[in-house]
């Protein structure tokens, strides 16, 4: 009889819902009442599914049902740059010409839009979980947001588990598809079958039965053995296991080393790394070699080697995995004809949830879904970001109209400045009070003395080329 042992599965099936990653309960997008209290200054509070509507979609209390906050909108301030309009040149400046030879050609509407799909392919990669995240002042105006962050940071380790998941199923299907068949025959699971009668009955050659594995075996149900005799016959059953991926048995030294009878060649070198790793033989300096213990001295025959060559060398330390032994006494006692003797053999037979891990691991269902909440996130995030700066620009404007009007004022002239390239203080430079400041004396020789030098160079450099 053969007992079948499923390989454990590192996990049944992995699936996140995406629903209810951001919307919590008593999302609707309806117009809902306000609650409206007045405070001493005049604020008004929101109730908190209106806040989460307004901070999820975008909506605003008293907008019709349906509606929402525009993301990419024209910014709410004041006319004039950077808001909108061009920047004014100042009078007596050249208008800033480019080069004809440095324009850019038009691109055509093909290449356009290729550019497109680009930019927006790389627009999404740029925008990581930091760009979920709601600013800091904004939580401190908004504290009911903090069901946003919470809902982030269990984001963050749904998502965590479900990569680690992932990974573990990746590894799990890397082992080789055994056949597919839902009941295989006895003689697929061994490679060879030897049966070995007693010598001294049987003759020297006649005493052994055998059946080994060719790519045309037909693969069988059972195997039947018939000698004639008279007496009981002892014999013994050997039973090679056919392993895939093949196994080997370690040399005894190397297998108390490592804890490991019979392996695949990767799961050994992997528990040789694992052995460097945990008694840090590695070399410090150079990493490619590694400074052997007493222990690999004596597997290895060295006092140092590339981890590189442990391959080669694992060679002749593999030997064939060991047989299944089985002593059957085959009787010819009448009373015993009739019994069977089963015996138990564990072997790998392929995991059942291997096609339903492969289709988790093909599916991009949820992975769009996810995407297009993802880029809806952002997109509100940006929304509240600039609604902030339109309204820290309204209350600054609100408390100090004059006072804001100034600072805007020389906010737009250093931008001016920028964009112009414009060196200096032009108002203070056009009275002469200016020049006769101490500082002016020395400027004025520096700039001479700069002259000078860069006259004396170009001398330099001329007398050299007539020389040569």
């Amino acid at each position: 009889g053969m007992s079948e042992t499923n390989l454990p599965s590192p996990l049944a099936q992995t699936t996140r819902h995406s629903e209810g990653d951001v919307v919590g309960a008593g999302g609707s997008e309806g117009t809902a009442q306000m609650a409206m209290e007045d405070t001493a200054g005049g604020a008004r509070k929101a109730t908190k599914s209106k806040l989460f509507e307004f901070l999820v979609h975008g909506v605003r209390p008293g907008m019709p049902s349906g509606a929402r906050m525009p993301h990419q909108g024209a910014p709410m301030g004041p006319p004039g740059p950077p808001y909108s309009g061009s920047p004014t040149v100042r009078p007596g400046l050249p208008t800033p010409v480019m080069e004809p030879s440095r324009k850019r050609p038009a691109p055509s509407q093909q290449n356009q839009q290729q550019q497109n799909v680009q930019n927006r392919a790389r627009n999404a990669k740029r925008r990581k979980m930091a760009d979920k995240i709601l600013p800091q002042r904004i939580r401190e105006l908004v504290p009911e947001s903090q069901a946003y962050m919470d809902l982030l940071a269990f984001e963050r380790k749904l998502d965590q588990t479900i990569m680690r998941k992932r990974v573990d199923i990746q590894e799990a299907l890397k082992r080789p598809m055994k056949p597919g068949k839902l009941k295989r025959k006895f003689s697929s699971f061994f490679k060879s079958l030897v049966i070995e009668l007693d010598k001294d009955l049987y003759g020297p050659d006649n005493h052994l039965v055998e059946w080994h594995r060719t790519p045309t075996t037909q693969e069988t149900d059972g195997f039947q053995v018939k000698r004639p005799g008279d007496v009981s016959v002892r014999c013994t059953l050997l039973l090679m296991l056919d392993y895939q991926p093949p196994q080997f048995k370690l040399d005894p030294r190397l297998a108390r080393l490592l804890g490991i009878h019979t392996q695949t060649r990767s799961c050994i070198i992997q528990a040789l790394w694992q052995y460097v790793k945990t008694n840090k033989l590695q070399d410090s300096h150079d990493k490619e070699y590694i400074n052997c213990d007493k222990y690999f001295q004596q597997i290895f025959d060295c006092p140092r080697l590339k981890f590189s060559e442990i391959p080669q060398r694992l060679t002749n330390l593999l030997l064939p995995p060991d047989p299944i032994v089985i002593n059957h006494v085959i009787s010819v006692d009448p009373n015993d004809q009739k019994k069977t003797a089963c015996y138990d053999i564990d072997v790998e037979v392929e995991d059942p949830l291997k096609s339903q891990m492969s289709s988790f691991l093909l599916s991009t269902a949820n992975q769009q879904e996810i995407a297009s909440l993802d880029n809806k996130i952002h997109e509100t995030i940006e929304s509240i970001n600039q609604l902030k700066i339109q309204r820290d620009f309204m209350l600054s404007f609100s408390r100090d109209p004059k006072g804001y009007i100034q600072d805007w004022l020389k906010s737009q002239s250093r931008d001016l400045k920028m964009m112009t390239d414009v060196v200096g203080n032009p108002e203070e430079e056009r009275r002469a009070a200016f020049y006769h400041e101490p500082w002016s004396q020395e400027a004025v020789s520096r700039y001479f003395y700069c002259k000078i030098q860069q006259r004396r160079q170009e001398l330099e450099q001329a007398l050299a080329v007539r020389n040569t």
